[in-house]
């Protein structure tokens, strides 16, 4: 042989690695795929149920955030009316109150005149009273000029003594 090339011994390794090859091939590199393949499945089911789950998340939170909304402007209108409420029932109150002040002051008013001529009937009835008890004490005393005379007669009769 030429070179001393053994085609024998060449072909037998080539089966030897055939051999080694197809082993290692059914042994651990087609198991391996597999794992790997059911792996990337698993994580690929994973990952869509993660997306499914966030987007039902986002739709329940759409739905919240309308609820939400509809609450609040619910909220709103409420607030709304019970200012209203409160301003109607204000006014209402202070239309009664300025009312009772009328009444009141027309009631002060009233009284006030009628005080006002009994005051009157009562100071009239006590001048005339002072005028006739006046008139009485005057009629019923001497003439100045003559009770004047009449002290002093009594005033030169104390002297003398």
């Amino acid at each position: 042989m030429p070179l001393n090339i053994d085609w024998q011994q060449i072909l037998l390794h080539w089966m030897n690695l055939a051999i080694l090859v197809g082993g290692l091939y059914f042994i651990l590199f087609k198991p391996v795929k597999q794992f790997m393949e059911k792996r990337d499945a698993y994580y690929r089911e994973k990952d869509e149920e993660a997306e499914a789950k966030l987007a039902e998340a986002d739709r329940i939170k759409a739905e919240y955030q309308a609820k939400l909304d509809a609450a609040d402007e619910e909220i709103r209108q409420a607030r709304a009316k019970s200012q209203q409420a409160a301003q109607q029932a204000a006014e209402e109150q202070l239309t009664r109150a300025q009312a009772q002040a009328q009444q009141l002051l027309v009631h002060a008013r009233t009284e006030a005149e009628h005080d006002k001529e009994q005051i009157l009937r009562s100071s009239q009835r006590e001048l005339r009273r002072l005028a006739a008890a006046a008139t009485k004490k005057l009629a019923m005393e001497k003439d100045p000029f003559d009770q004047f005379l009449d002290l002093a007669e009594e005033g030169a009769k104390h002297e003398e003594r």
